[in-house]
């Protein structure tokens, strides 16, 4: 497979051929690749769909402050399409035959699939801007609910794929969707976490409008531990708290919660944060005050002071909402009080895309589902509990995404020592960027909720 190295700095200008091929690549099986990644390493056959999707492709760029770079056409030269200058984000397309295959049969899996295989690369880095990838994928997040035009988005229900039943959010379902993610390898999340560990959005001590200087990495550790004690701090989390923690990550707030001598119940459907987390606290010495079970949050029983819930309610799904806010307001005690964080998008977005099948549901996050703050408030009404205070800091997590982006970057030898093949490496490369873009399109958000009773009911 032929290409040149992509996003970071040695993208061909705009005349140059392909002549570079990927040292990464070639170096590993050919056949091992193909059996793992099929729609990757092979192009399907798109016919039609394939001069469709070229003709909205070529559409779209018209009305983007992009510049895409296309092989020369039949009177020399390269054809530039896209309404942006010099200056603007850049893509060349490499492969346009392929590139054009894979968006007529798959959309925008097939636009992700693309990248993976290197049918087109984003432009060079420059000194005082953004990551290149993720320059270019903010503005098509900024424009997403207006790429396909409004008479063809009638049609989505037809020509989009549906979520597998195979991935529904049942007990079976969950356990497998988080094991595609979280079960991975230990190892591989600690190449670009920081030493809490925390998978989460932190809160840096920084206004949203602050200029210059980003966040740096050594910051992060102090911005994660902020977010957690937010959370706890809203739900009065102290000596004797009996507290129930809804997915247990690799078990920071537990243990955050244990310092301050709660007595925690965390839950969580990841062997391998399970095993991790387990042995975090025993070498804290808070054995005694937390325990970690594998156990689905809707077979928790007892009773508990306050609950906290970290970014897990994206991997519940719309229909087991409602079972997930019934179960904390069966277990919440009177006068406790809940925390949850939660990445939302917009609900107009939500409601035309929840039954969509996505690159990132393929490839990253099986079975998930981002709620918009409608949807939670709607959900949450279904229950005795109302929500009470919303903090939003999607700008937080677009820094917290990027300094993870980099350091995997940075981890990039490691990551290959791990055995993770070059277009698995690609492809988290791409969500990383992808989320960010997300956030600094302000396209999502993420909130902490707090929810209580309202005092006649608790009386």
């Amino acid at each position: 497979m032929s290409t040149t190295p992509t996003q970071h700095g040695d993208h061909p200008d705009a005349g140059a051929g392909v002549t570079t091929p990927d040292e990464a690549l070639l170096a590993h099986d050919p056949v091992e690749l193909a059996a793992r990644w099929p729609d990757v390493t092979g192009v399907p056959a798109a016919g039609f769909r394939s001069a469709v999707a070229r003709r909205l492709f070529r559409q779209a760029c018209r009305r983007l402050p992009v510049r895409v770079l296309m092989p020369a056409g039949r009177r020399g030269g390269p054809q530039i399409w896209g309404a942006g200058g010099p200056q603007a984000p850049s893509m060349q397309v490499l492969r346009p035959d392929d590139f054009f295959a894979r968006i007529g049969a798959g959309g925008l899996i097939g636009f992700g699939e693309a990248y993976l295989a290197r049918d087109w690369v984003t432009g060079p880095a420059q000194p005082d801007r953004p990551d290149p990838l993720v320059e270019l994928l903010t503005v098509f997040a900024a424009e997403l609910p207006r790429l396909v035009p409004p008479a063809l988005q009638r049609l989505r229900r037809f020509a989009v794929r549906h979520q597998p039943k195979a991935e529904e959010n049942t007990p079976g379902g969950s356990r497998s969707n988080i094991s595609r993610h979280y079960d991975l390898s230990n190892d591989l999340f600690a190449t670009f976490l920081d030493p809490t560990l925390t998978y989460s959005a932190a809160i840096f001590d920084r206004p949203p409008d602050a200029p210059a200087p980003i966040a740096a990495w050594d910051e992060l550790p102090a911005a994660q531990a902020r977010k957690i004690d937010r959370l706890l701090n809203a739900c009065a989390v102290g000596p004797g708290t009996r507290l129930l923690e809804i997915g247990t990550g690799w078990g920071e707030l537990a243990l955050r919660a244990a310092a301050r001598g709660a007595l925690v119940h965390s839950v969580t459907l990841s062997e391998e944060q399970l095993d991790l987390a387990r042995a975090r606290v025993a070498r804290a010495g808070f054995a005694d005050r937390v325990t970690i079970e594998l156990c689905d949050y809707r077979a928790v029983t007892g009773e508990y002071d306050a609950v906290v819930s970290v970014e897990m309610i994206e991997a519940v799904g719309e229909a087991f909402w409602p079972a997930y806010f019934r179960t904390i307001d069966r277990v919440l005690a009177p006068g406790g009080s809940v925390g949850i964080q939660a990445i939302t998008m917009p609900h107009d977005r939500m409601v035309a895309s929840r039954r969509t099948y996505t690159w990132m549901h393929k490839y990253v996050f099986p079975g998930g589902l981002l709620p918009s703050v409608e949807a939670v408030h709607a959900a949450v009404g279904e229950t005795s509990m109302r929500v009470v205070d919303d903090l939003a800091f999607g700008h937080g997590y677009a820094e917290t995404l990027r300094l993870w982006r980099e350091r995997f970057v940075e981890q990039s030898a490691e990551v290959r020592r791990l055995g993770f093949d070059p277009i698995f490496r690609r492809m988290w490369t791409f969500y990383l960027a992808y989320c960010e873009a997300g956030f600094r399109s302000r396209y999502l958000d993420v909130h902490q909720f707090v929810l209580r009773r309202p005092i006649e009911e608790i009386a």
